[in-house]
């Protein structure tokens, strides 16, 4: 592997751990989205990422439990092979409906609580209810926009 490529996994990895997963499952995110082939085994990935055995099981289960990545087999392969699920990102972004639907209903349920309050103690409610709820009423839209655009671009015969 090239100097390059593991500066961009570690990149990866801490940008990931930012945001909550471990530095391991996001070094294996990495390596998952660069592989060739895209499907990997778990003796690949030790010897790829220099990591232990057990490390590399714990993340692998981590990124299959937040839905990031599964587990496939071959036909007449006895082994297992992990691989980032496909149309992960738009899956993703379409489970964060939940949350952001969740963030508004919060944020209305401290302005009711706060109904008897200054209106200036309920602004900072107000500025994360109205922000949630735009991109509860503009997310769909977006991604279906983004769909149109990824049929387009994979139609286009220059795709990067």
């Amino acid at each position: 592997m090239s100097d390059e490529l593991m500066r961009y996994i570690e990149d990866f990895a801490m940008q990931m751990e930012l945001l909550g997963m471990s530095r391991s499952s996001g070094r294996i995110m990495a390596w998952l989205l660069t592989a060739q082939p895209p499907h990997q085994t778990m003796p690949d990935m030790v010897a790829g990422l220099s990591m232990s055995k057990s490390s590399i099981s714990a993340a692998t289960r981590q990124l299959i439990q937040i839905g990031l990545a599964e587990r496939i087999s071959l036909p007449g392969e006895r082994r297992d092979y992990y691989r980032i699920k496909e149309d992960v990102w738009t899956k993703t972004m379409k489970g964060r409906s939940h949350q952001i639907a969740m963030m508004r209903q919060l944020a209305e349920r401290g302005l009711e609580v706060l109904r008897d309050s200054p209106p200036e103690s309920r602004q900072r409610l107000r500025d994360m209810r109205d922000l949630y709820a735009f991109f509860e009423r503009e997310m769909p839209m977006l991604l279906d926009k983004f769909l149109a655009y990824q049929a387009e671009q994979q139609g286009s015969p220059t795709q990067d």
